[in-house]
């Protein structure tokens, strides 16, 4: 079940579905999976490794996994992707909800994909009785810092962390 969201913008004419990825999806899915990695860097040399991509991909299909996945679908072809997932947190008793990867075709930013994406994910964290959504962007992403500057707060935290 999906939620339907109408397009006001002239790229994305028809009707913008945000569902559940299907195991139908991946080959639409992978070019939106690799652009987004490309964004952050991830790409030649420094790229996933196919394996990663393909346990990621498992994930979604597995009841078993705390990770989804959501994709903005207009007219059969997909937009936009989001992975989230579920986890247990020391200053609550329902469980959070961390938004782990946005991301729009090039074609359709501007145009209320992410935006959907985003209200998809909070319905699916109320369904799931979690009692937060967040997620972390690069400070340099000021495109998308607008959008998460409309729809949620910054909490002001910094971000650490080591490769191991």
């Amino acid at each position: 079940m999906g939620a339907s969201f109408m397009s006001t913008e002239s790229k994305v004419s028809g009707e913008l579905t945000v569902r559940p990825l299907t195991r139908q999806d991946y080959e639409q899915w992978l070019p939106l999976w690799d652009g987004y990695n490309a964004f952050y860097g991830r790409s030649g040399a420094t790229a996933l490794a196919p394996e990663i991509t393909g346990m990621t991909w498992a994930r979604f299909f597995d009841a078993y996994e705390p990770v989804h996945g959501l994709v903005a679908d207009c007219d059969g072809q997909l937009l936009g992707l989001t992975h989230y997932l579920f986890h247990r947190s020391t200053t609550a008793i329902e469980p959070v909800c961390y938004l782990q990867d946005l991301f729009t075709s090039e074609a359709a930013r501007g145009q209320g994909v992410g935006r959907a994406l985003i209200t998809a994910v909070y319905e699916k964290a109320k369904l799931a009785g979690a009692s937060r959504v967040y997620w972390q962007t690069h400070q340099t992403n000021q495109t998308a810092r607008r959008l998460y500057d409309a729809v949620a707060e910054h909490s002001g935290f910094i971000i650490y962390r080591k490769q191991l």
